[in-house]
């Protein structure tokens, strides 16, 4: 899916650049509402920032919004509610308020996207299956061991969500924290072993998360079964 990220703010568009081509995304970014509008190459969804340097991102999302029906997500560190209601009666799809992590976007993206595409018999498929004893049903956001629901703690999911995305893949403790706890988490890292812990203790015969000292973690499906 490509993007175009509409944001001034280096740090901010470099840290939400990044979370996005990790997830499979083609990113063009430019700084300015005028390099916006005369963008030429096609997207599928637009990040826009409403604090831009030499418009206000309002009236860029207006003219977007004339020329067609392509998804914009606004994202902004204003937090006055008449700024959203504009916005979103300009055409904008979506508001993001600024700190924001890399997986709320990607699922306002996700759920813009379904909003705007015909649904699919592939969109229609019941919950992901991770060999013949885990499933994961991303929609409700529930896990099954053999069956049974498994209680998990909001952040234990959102990490079993995140390493099944691609089983057998070594993640990096930064790309981990990034997508999980979101690119500003200050805190100790620590928590990460925590939680690791925790779903290994409750997912016991069904994956293994292999810890890769002074790298990361990979999550494996138990031995004799693959993910589908």
């Amino acid at each position: 899916m490509r993007v175009l990220l509409v944001e001034d703010d280096e740090p901010v568009a470099e840290s939400l650049r990044r979370g996005l081509l990790r997830y499979g995304f083609e990113v063009a970014w430019v700084t300015t509402g005028g390099a916006a509008l005369s963008h030429s190459d096609p997207y599928d969804v637009v990040l826009l920032d409403l604090g831009l340097p030499d418009t206000d991102g309002l009236d860029v999302c207006k003219a977007l919004r004339e020329r067609g029906d392509v998804p914009i997500i606004v994202i902004s560190a204003r937090s006055d509610e008449t700024d959203r209601v504009v916005g979103l009666e300009l055409g904008a799809d979506d508001y993001v308020s600024k700190p924001f992590g890399v997986r709320e976007v990607i699922a306002r993206i996700r759920a813009v996207m379904r909003r705007v595409q015909p649904r699919t018999p592939a969109a229609d498929a019941g919950p992901d299956r991770y060999g013949d004893r885990l499933t994961i049903d991303r929609k409700a956001a529930r896990v099954r061991l053999d069956g049974e629901e498994v209680a998990l703690a909001p952040k234990e999911y959102d990490l079993l969500a995140f390493l099944t995305e691609e089983p057998g893949a070594l993640m990096s403790r930064e790309q981990i924290m990034e997508a999980v706890w979101d690119a500003n988490w200050f805190g100790p890292t620590k928590t990460l072993d925590v939680h690791v812990a925790a779903l290994r203790r409750k997912l016991a015969g069904a994956i293994t998360i292999e810890a890769v000292r002074g790298v990361g973690f990979r999550l494996e499906i138990a031995a004799g079964s693959s993910a589908s």
